[in-house]
């Protein structure tokens, strides 16, 4: 049985007819009557999540990980503004994040009500659409012509405000649905059957493609960069190249996410023109000299240019991959002493050599925010994932927990100290399983803040920016029913290694590797010295 109010069930048969799956739920009363109606679908799984912050990102990781439309509901009130973090992050990644909060009647809203603020467009820019539904009252045997006029109307208008934002497949939307009191009935034995609308995004054009391969192939010094995912030597090699100016392309062709190396993104502003290609026909002139957008698949054009250079090889691509090699031989030279850095480069070698028979990685990899992805930017040779929308370390533990609910395979979290302890309600729910499989790299404050020059003559650094700390992942673990290891030096980081990629658990593990900042500072500036390099 459904609810008996008919904003809420014209709702849930739209999403079930548009094909949603997956719906992260928080507690609350005003909600009530969705998340009952969400719980009574056949098709639609529910994952509760009691913290609105953390349950944003579980919907982020549940989109990352199905590529699909994943709805978060919440209640009235504040528990809406908890979501602004993880909706900002999807605006960013293009992420289909459908919010669903219920709400007090619009006439008490500012009237000192509980639980009423203007909910409306609360998520501003961050979501591409916003709607707030009508309530249709149905009208009895004996209503006027009027009344029966207006039900249909809003009707109508449920449907149609529902079907616009459904549609959105590249950006978070959101539904905000005013219910009134009384608002436990459950008496409606059927959905209504109701009507979709359905659109369908064009495909990059045949010419298109042919002339953007025209122009790659006549330039100079063409070059192909993908941001998120990318491959990690890109940053490497930048290094190697230093000032020489014959590495510095003259077109780029710029596909997918955001890059994450600043060094990177300084060195493509040298280039002479950017064309970028992107689902959503976006102006993001990153690299100061963008000249053309072409809204399209940039996986089509990027596969298509590698073709073209299969058939016909161009000097200056071969002159970046024989330095693309070097930076390989040089990453496998270094050694790190235990560190950081060494932890990630051991975790990478183990991971590396995971396949299953088709070839593919035996784990989803997802770094979290900060020291985390620089260190994968050196050692990753595969996709990860990692939420640098906006860059925050807030939601990567609920990120990655969102994911592993409906991963085929485990999932392995890299992630620092502060980002972990900030986030550790991800932890906090019953539906996690042994898929969920975290590194907890603790040099116990933020160690990015050694990075960064100039900062260390400040005598609030360490206590008031990088938030030094004393605290420990094991009486979290404890409480959540997570098993949990520690280790202090390369010979038990090895040993719980090997347990965390290949042990059998009922229940996540989480991996403590403790090591000293001022080692993991020295360690990474030794990297970057050009001393170091290999010519």
């Amino acid at each position: 049985m459904y609810s008996n109010k008919e904003n809420v069930n014209i709702l849930t048969a739209l999403l079930v007819a548009h094909g949603v799956k997956h719906a992260v739920v928080c507690p609350g009363s005003r909600n009530a009557a969705i998340v009952h109606n969400l719980n009574e679908c056949p098709s639609i799984e529910c994952h509760p999540v009691t913290d609105e912050r953390s349950a944003g990102f579980y919907a982020l990781g549940i989109t990352q990980a199905t590529g699909e439309r994943v709805v978060v509901c919440v209640t009235s009130g504040t528990a809406l503004l908890n979501l602004a973090p993880a909706v900002a992050e999807a605006f960013y990644q293009h992420r289909p994040l459908i919010v669903i909060s219920a709400d007090r009647p619009e006439a008490w809203i500012d009237q000192l009500d509980g639980q009423t603020l203007p909910q409306g467009d609360a998520l501003g820019r961050f979501v591409k659409k916003a709607v707030s539904l009508p309530e249709p009252i149905a009208p009895s045997a004996d209503s006027s012509s009027d009344a029966k006029e207006r039900y249909i109307t809003d009707c109508w208008h449920c449907n149609r405000l529902v079907n616009e934002t459904l549609i959105i497949r590249n950006a978070p939307a959101h539904i905000n649905i005013p219910i009134t009191e009384p608002l436990f009935s459950f008496t409606v034995a059927e959905l209504p059957h109701e009507r979709k609308i359905d659109f369908q995004p064009a495909d990059i054009s045949q010419t298109m493609l042919s002339h953007v391969t025209h122009m790659f192939m006549q330039s100079r010094r063409p070059m192909l960069i993908s941001g998120q995912p990318m491959n990690a030597l890109m940053d490497e090699a930048v290094i190697m190249a230093g000032d020489d100016e014959r590495y510095v392309p003259d077109f780029v062709v710029y596909t997918g996410g955001a890059i994450v190396s600043k060094r990177l993104k300084r060195f493509l502003r040298r280039a002479k023109e950017t064309w970028a290609i992107n689902a959503e026909g976006e102006v993001n002139d990153t690299f100061m000299n963008l000249t053309n957008v072409i809204q399209g698949d940039g996986e089509v054009v990027a596969d298509y240019l590698r073709f073209m250079l299969e058939q016909q090889p161009h000097p200056f691509v071969t002159l970046w991959n024989e330095l693309l090699q070097r930076a390989a031989q040089r990453l496998q030279a270094y050694e790190p002493p235990f560190s950081q850095m060494a932890v990630v480069k051991m975790l990478e070698t183990s991971i590396s050599t995971a396949t299953d028979a088709t070839g593919s990685l035996s784990y989803y990899v997802h770094y979290a925010n900060s020291s985390a992805i620089r260190l994968a930017n050196i050692y990753a040779r595969h996709a990860v994932f990692c939420n640098r929308g906006v860059n925050g370390i807030e939601g990567s533990l609920s990120t990655a927990a969102g994911f592993s609910l409906v991963a085929d395979k485990p999932v392995v979290c890299v992630i620092g100290d502060l980002s972990f302890f900030y986030d550790q309600n991800a932890l906090w729910n019953k539906q996690l399983d042994g898929r969920l499989r975290i590194l907890l790299l603790n040099n116990r404050r933020g160690g990015i803040f050694n990075m960064l020059p100039g900062l260390e003559k400040s005598p609030a650094r360490d206590s008031f920016v990088a938030a030094a700390h004393d605290t420990t992942a094991e009486g979290i673990c404890q409480q959540n029913d997570i098993y949990y290891q520690r280790a202090d030096d390369m010979e038990t980081t090895a040993e719980g290694l090997r347990l965390l990629l290949s042990a059998q658990f009922s229940r996540p593990m989480v991996l403590e590797v403790t090591t000293d900042a001022s080692a993991d500072e020295q360690t990474y500036k030794a990297w970057l010295n050009p001393n170091n390099l290999i010519t």
